[in-house]
């Protein structure tokens, strides 16, 4: 009996070898696309199922990619050949809520936003805010330690996570974490297996922190700047004012052009789109206003062209240009969304290297940050000519080592919230040195001898 055999014989039609399925299943968010054609799919809808396939993948030595709601941008949960696709998109239950001790047990398919549903009628909420939260599942958020455009007062997703359920790699079941506040028995794994990308263990389960939904009002500042180094600057000094919003992102001028054609003159919101950098701040709580007006006088004095809302339909039509980013570069072609972090006293430096770099090169790199955080996500566009999915250009990626290299030199990280995946992990090493990249190898081997999990993410197969 063979791997797919035993699979099928275990696990019935939950296994699909539709070549249509197979093919689906090679590529993510991202564009990448795998090489080859995965052995099958399976679309496991309970933690005996995730256990089956790891113990069948062990005995007959074939690869598992773990997979969510594909969501991911850096190709860390595409179907490799002959590699078993675990989906756990299927595992759906929200287990607990608990009001009193302020925490949630949910399965790791569930829905970052359907989460946030059932816990608003107990008025609470779970902070990780990925752009993906409509449609990406809590554990993809975990696998990946998402963030988002909440991150710079809420925190990224590990500030959420509390326990962790996890498949290893030969099908053994680990608990890690606690219900507590505190906790600082042994290692810390759940901290370990938070962005693990699915190389270390199948996150099945999570004890998940959640929050009292935040009372007051809701205030939105939208900006525009001259340049984006100064409206960079601008966000910078909002933060060395101690002003904490809940929101800050800015769009530099390329991608504002974009976004300006996209969505027209009645998409403006009042503001000169056309031209220069575009800054919103969105505060919240009992302070919103007090705190959008202090920091309403430092954009003005920054040069911002500045207009403050506190009703809600005005401050979602800010919020509109700040999401039509990206639908307004997919309708150019293919995009390859980047991802760097640096200081944030230190970003308008980065936005110039990322000016520079495109005025060398002669290819547009239109960038949105995270402004509240440092986040960066550069963007490059890549015509598709007619193909669904085009490859990204040699001259593209010798631009993008050049942005990382200044983002490293910065003080900065090659991932605020993607991960490293398949796109990055050529670039790994210059970040974490060679004694790291030892570590983090032999912590791999340990929580998975074979090198069965998820092989390729990460770290080179």
């Amino acid at each position: 009996m063979n791997a797919l055999l035993r699979l099928q014989s275990e696990l019935g039609d939950i296994v699909s070898i539709d070549p249509l399925d197979l093919d689906a299943h090679r590529t993510d968010k991202s564009g990448w696309v795998a090489d080859g054609t995965p052995l099958a799919v399976v679309r496991a809808t309970t933690v005996d199922h995730v256990q089956a396939v790891l113990r069948t993948a062990t005995e007959f030595r074939v690869p598992v990619v773990t997979r969510g709601a594909g969501t991911g941008l850096s190709g860390g949960a595409c179907g490799t050949d002959g590699s078993i696709v675990l989906s756990v998109a299927g595992l759906t239950r929200i287990l607990e809520i608990n009001p009193d001790d302020e925490l949630a047990v949910v399965e790791a398919g569930v829905i970052n936003q359907h989460l946030n549903d059932a816990l608003a009628r107990h008025n609470l909420w779970f902070a990780p805010d990925p752009a993906s939260k409509a449609i990406s599942t809590v554990g993809g958020n975990i696998a990946t330690n998402a963030g988002g455009l909440l991150c710079a007062k809420y925190g990224v997703t590990r500030e959420a996570v509390l326990g962790l359920t996890v498949v290893l790699a030969d099908g053994s079941l680990l608990r890690t974490g606690h219900r507590t506040v505190k906790g600082v028995t042994g290692y810390d794994l759940t901290a370990l297996l938070t962005g693990s990308e699915g190389t270390l263990g199948v996150i099945v389960e999570a004890t998940v922190r959640v929050r009292a939904l935040t009372a007051g009002t809701v205030a939105t500042i939208g900006a525009v700047f001259g340049t984006v180094t100064a409206a960079a600057a601008a966000s910078a000094a909002i933060t060395a004012a101690r002003i904490r919003p809940a929101v800050m992102e800015l769009i530099d001028p390329v991608a504002l052009g974009h976004v300006a054609n996209y969505l027209g003159p009645e998409g403006s919101a009042g503001l000169p789109l056309g031209r220069g950098a575009f800054l919103l701040v969105q505060t919240d709580g009992p302070a919103a206003l007090a705190e959008a007006e202090a920091a309403l006088i430092v954009l003005r004095e920054a040069g911002g062209e500045a207009t403050l809302s506190m009703d809600a339909a005005s401050g979602d039509r800010l919020l509109a240009v700040r999401r039509a980013m990206h639908p307004a570069l997919e309708q150019l072609g293919q995009v390859l969304i980047e991802d760097v972090s640096v200081p944030r006293s230190r970003m308008a430096e980065m936005f110039g290297a990322i000016a520079e770099i495109s005025a060398r090169t002669g290819i547009s790199i239109p960038t949105v940050a995270h402004a509240g955080d440092g986040n960066l996500h550069p963007n490059f566009v890549i015509p598709r000519d007619g193909a669904a999915d085009a490859a990204v250009p040699d001259e593209i990626w010798a631009a993008a080592d050049e942005m990382f290299q200044a983002a490293l030199a910065l003080g900065g990280t090659l991932t605020g919230e993607h991960g490293v995946g398949v796109l990055k992990r050529r670039w790994l090493q210059d970040e974490i040195g060679d004694t790291s990249l030892v570590l983090q190898r032999q912590l791999k081997t340990v929580f998975d001898p074979l090198g069965l999990l998820n092989p390729g993410t990460m770290f080179k197969a």
